[in-house]
């Protein structure tokens, strides 16, 4: 009896130590706490947020990498992070056409780009697909097009 009360007395103190864990404050080096990743759900959803790439790069954002690094079951992660980028990037390639055709040139900067080819809240505004948590569509107005930023910051360690 003396041996089942004392596994039950260790299995609970080993279970709230555990679960105290949990509600610890995650700090880094300097000792400041690290702000709470949100994520989002990217299947099936869309977006028309579009950020300026100079403000983008200025929150520590860096240009996403394209490629399919991953192994084993990251592959289908990173297959469809890259699709989903790549179908955005080609189908605001694909409105710029139209527009300079119809217009004669591209939009002349960000304002414009947001106006005429993205034009949030009008019926024929551009959906984009949802890009993960630590992504976000950028446009640069030096070379007319939608990049993918991603911010290192707001990944999952």
């Amino acid at each position: 009896m003396n041996f089942f009360k004392s596994n039950c007395w260790g299995s609970l103190g080993l279970t709230l130590m555990i679960t105290s864990v949990g509600c610890l404050e995650l700090t880094d080096s300097s000792g400041t706490t690290k702000p709470t990743v949100q994520t989002r759900k990217t299947i099936g959803k869309t977006t028309q947020n579009v950020l300026e790439l100079k403000a983008a790069r200025q929150a520590g954002g860096v240009p996403a990498s394209m490629a399919i690094t991953s192994s084993g079951i990251g592959v289908t992660a990173d297959a469809y992070r890259t699709s989903v980028g790549t179908i955005a990037v080609l189908a605001v390639e694909q409105k710029m056409q139209m527009h300079r055709a119809q217009f004669g040139q591209l939009p002349e900067n960000y304002e414009r780009f947001m106006d005429d080819i993205i034009s949030p809240g009008k019926p024929d505004g551009l959906q984009l697909p949802m890009l993960p948590y630590y992504q976000e569509y950028a446009y640069d107005p030096t070379s007319h097009k939608l990049v993918v930023i991603e911010f290192p910051d707001k990944k999952k360690p």
